[in-house]
This record gives C-alpha cells, structure tokens and sequence, in this order.
C-alpha cells in the first residue's frame, strides 16, 4: 500500500527536498503551510499539484506549529504512516532577537506536535529535527553521547524538543525519533545564512552588482554536508524498527573563513579583496566549533555522506550565478538542486 507522510515546513530546504525524496519512493506526501498575504513556496513549486488534479500525490494543507487544534485535527484526519517534524524559526542569531518566538515555535511546538499525535491516536512514526546547536560549547567531535550545552534561544529550544521526543517516546510508546544534524546546506538555503549569503555575494561580484561583503565570526568552524543526503538520513531513521536517535554529520570541519575563500575561488575571485568584518552579526554567545562523528548513522542506518565542503560550495555558486543569470536576463528565477 501506499504510505502516507506529513511534513511540517514543507517550503524550506529540507522540506521540499524531503518531499522531493519521498514522492520519489511512492509515498503520499502531505505539507502544512502557514498562511501568508505573499507565495512562499517556491521551492515547492516544481512538485506542486493543484486540488483539480486527478490521482494527486501532494497535498498542502493550511496549518500551524502554535495552534495544537489544527495539528490534532490534522492528524485524525490524515492518520499518516510518518510525520517529519521539520518547521522552527530556525536562525540562531534571530532566535537572540526573538527569543520567546523561538521558544514557542521551535520548542513548544514539538511537543505540540507529540501530544497531537497522542491524543488523535495517530500511529505514526515521528521524526524530531534537533540540532548540532544543541551541543554548543561542548569539545569536538560530538556524538550521541556528548552532553548538551545550547548556547542561544535556538539550541535551547532544540533541546526541549529533544527530550519531549525521548519522553514521548519511553511515557507513550510512540515511534519517535531524534535526528541531530549538523549544519546542511544547498542552493535551497535561506539566503541569511551564512552559506548562502557567501554564494550569492560571488555571484553578484562576479556580475559587477556588489563589490563587498560583510561577515561575522570568521572563525567559527562547522561541519558542512549536503542537505539532499541528509534527509535521506531522515527517512532512514524512521525504516527501522526500533526508534532511536542518530547524529546526521560528515565529521569534517572547515572555517567560516575556509568556506568563504573556496566559493570565491571558484568563481576566480580573491575573497580577501571583497570579504569585511562586522561585529553586529557576532552572537553574544558564540559556538566555535561543531564537528560531528556520524559513526553510529553509518553502522545502522547504512548512511554515508558523498559531498564534502569544497563540493558543496561549488554547487552553490553555481547555482547562484545561474540565478543571477536568470534574474537579469528577466527569465523566471528556478531555484537549482
């Protein structure tokens, strides 16, 4: 039979991804969407199927994280075989801005989400997206076992999530389970981010449209994968029989700095000649290093990671500077793989 699965923040990176994923292997995917005056779904648009078409196999629905109703609703309604809890407010250094927004949306809304699935008698398999942010300034590599040390509202909330999870899982029975990922990213990547916001200043360079940019903490150290392979990982996790949680990683580091100098490099650009420092994007509390040892993903789950950093941010520029392109060629802008 066909299974059926429900994602939360079906429009970010990893939703649309994971929905890509998903429809790929059969499944009935459904999406909640918070309603808003302007589209923000274009990184669905591709895959999107209108309520006149015949046999569809994509679904949004109008929903949100804070109003525990419509997820209980929702989830009776649907009864699906596996829910990706994906939506947060997501950016660490808005969450110092918003810190009570994030608190809500991020935390409390994953135990929202539990409870619905509890009190609808849902049956399905619960993916919890938590974070290397929870680590914070826990020493290097981290895995399953390093102890929790948040280091803004963002981790903070992520933890509460964590644990609701673990909590539902041992109070109720519910197959639910953790995956931590470290930092993942993509030409899908929200453009404030600090990834994103390197590759698509190359290519405005490089188009003579911008001349600087400004960075924070150059010395932050990250552990950058892919996030096509990473919600591979996600779906793995729920295929087996016994819930559990996995840090998701390539245990591989690079530098704000070192990420910067590859995404200038191949666009043949010397990032030293463009790249500039601003304290106002420092965090008041920073995280220096976050490297991930991904061996218990790789044992159980059979998952590896193939792109590595340098790779990574090629794919990016590329796809920016083909944005650009776009862009100026007044075509309608694609948001590339």
């Amino acid at each position: 039979m066909r299974k059926t699965a429900l994602i939360t923040g079906v429009t970010g990176q990893d939703g649309s991804y994971l929905a890509e994923l998903l429809l790929g292997k059969g499944y009935t995917v459904h999406g909640i969407v918070r309603r808003s005056s302007t589209f923000n779904t274009e990184r669905i648009d591709h895959i999107y199927q209108g309520p006149q078409d015949a046999g569809r196999t994509f679904v949004l629905h109008h929903a949100d994280l804070t109003d525990g109703v419509a997820l209980v609703n929702l989830l009776r309604d649907l009864q699906p075989d596996e829910i990706y809890n994906l939506g947060a407010q997501s950016h660490v250094r808005v969450s110092f801005d918003a810190p009570l927004y994030t608190g809500d949306v991020t935390g409390l809304s994953a135990l929202r989400l539990l409870e619905a699935v509890r009190a609808s008698g849902t049956r399905a398999r619960v993916y919890q997206a938590s974070s290397s942010e929870m680590f914070g300034s826990a020493p290097p590599p981290q895995n399953e076992h390093t102890p929790f040390h948040p280091r803004s509202p963002y981790g903070c909330a992520k933890v509460f999530g964590y644990w609701a999870t673990v909590n539902y899982r041992e109070a109720y029975g519910i197959h639910a389970v953790n995956g931590i990922l470290f930092n993942h990213e993509s030409p899908r990547r929200g453009e404030t981010f600090v990834t994103r916001k390197i590759t698509r200043a190359v290519a405005r360079i490089k188009a003579g449209l911008q001349d600087r940019l400004y960075l924070g903490n150059l010395d932050a150290v990250r552990d950058w994968g892919y996030a096509p392979e990473y919600v591979e990982a996600m779906w793995r996790m729920l295929q087996r029989d016994e819930p559990d949680d996995y840090v998701v990683a390539t245990g591989e580091a690079a530098t704000v700095r070192q990420f910067a100098e590859i995404a200038f490099a191949h666009a043949d650009l010397d990032w030293t000649a463009h790249v500039r420092y601003d304290p106002k994007y420092e965090r008041p509390t920073e995280v220096d290093a976050l490297i991930g040892d991904p061996g218990k993903a790789r044992d159980l789950l059979g998952w590896q990671p193939r792109v590595r950093v340098a790779e990574l941010a090629g794919i990016m520029v590329e796809a920016d500077i083909r944005q650009l392109d776009d862009q100026l060629a007044g075509a309608t802008v694609r948001i590339d793989r």
